[in-house]
Parts: structure tokens; sequence; C-alpha cells
């Protein structure tokens, strides 16, 4: 059995949680989420606790019986706590400016890059080189991360770009000058 398949779910007080068939909706405090579950996985709530099972031993089962329990707790903690991810800008020049629902990124093009705020996604730029992405989906707000990280990348040798808060950076030698004969 999966480690973490067997490990149940638990839901705190103010969130509600509605199972029909593979469909599981989560109900909480900052929004609603709801996802389907593969068939041969089923989900079943005993009070306070969502627990995840497989049918049988296959190989498709065994594989998706502890991403099913990671998504639905991924759910639980989103509609209550929510995620983050923040970024870093670095470089001379480079900037961020938030405008209302807009995200004004300064860096290194000839043009302004601006980035709207979703439905489900909100940004914050605390200060000019800082931006936190905030939502109640972890996969929405990972891959909104990625795409703002994609507009400006860190470079590797003078370490300018867009990149993730504490990601390492290995940074590279410049080109060798022309040695003398």
């Amino acid at each position: 059995m999966s480690r973490i398949g067997r490990k149940p779910v638990t839901v705190p007080a103010g969130v509600d949680v509605k199972i029909d068939g593979n469909t599981v909706t989560v109900k909480g405090p900052k929004g609603t989420l709801s996802r389907t579950i593969d068939s041969e996985i089923t989900v079943r709530q005993e009070g306070a606790a969502i627990l995840v099972e497989r049918g049988n031993d296959e190989k498709i089962s065994r594989s998706l019986h502890g991403l099913s329990r990671t998504l639905v707790a991924n759910m639980v903690e989103g509609v209550t706590a929510g995620f983050t991810k923040e970024l870093e800008i670095s470089g001379v020049g480079y900037r961020c400016a938030k405008e209302g629902n807009k995200l004004n990124l300064t860096v290194g093009f000839s043009h302004p890059t601006i980035v709207e705020d979703t439905d489900d996604i909100k940004i914050e730029a605390p200060t000019p080189n800082k931006i936190i992405i905030i939502g109640i989906d972890k996969q929405k707000v990972g891959q909104f991360a990625a795409e703002v990280r994609e507009i400006r990348p860190i470079e590797p040798y003078k370490g300018k770009g867009i990149k993730y808060a504490g990601e390492a950076v290995i940074r590279k030698e410049g080109k060798a000058g022309k040695g003398k004969k």
C-alpha cells in the first residue's frame, strides 16, 4: 500500500466536502474547488476524515493512489490557507510595480511587460523586486508563477532576470580574454 495514500485527509472545521461518485468538491472560507478523481480510486468520507482507497493492486491503481490523496489534501489546504509562490527580480533597472489589477514588469525589454490578475490568481508586489502570487489551486498558482518567470528567466552570466525565491542560480564564468603569445 502507498504510505501517502493510506493516510486520511483531515477536514478542518468550516470546510464542507461533497463526494458525488468520483467528483470531489471542497468548499471553504477562501473558495470552492472541484476535481474528478480517476475511476480506479474510491474516495469516501468518514466523520472529519476523507479516505482514499484503491480497488486493486494493478500498477495504474498503485500509481494513482498517492496522487489522488495528495490532490484531495491540496484542495482542502487551498480552501483553508491558500497557496503562495514568491518570485524575485534581480538586475540593474529590473523592477515591478502593481497598478490596479495589472503587474508592470520592467525587465530589460524595450517596452514594459504587463501581467494581469485572473479570477483565481492574485498578484502582489510589496517591493520593486519581489512578486507574490496567491491562489487556492496549487496547480494554477505554480503554472502562473512559471509563466511569469518565463518572461525573463534568470541568466547564468550576470544573474539577471526573474527567479523563484530561494532558487539557486549556478553562475558561469565569462568568456576568457585573448592571451598574449
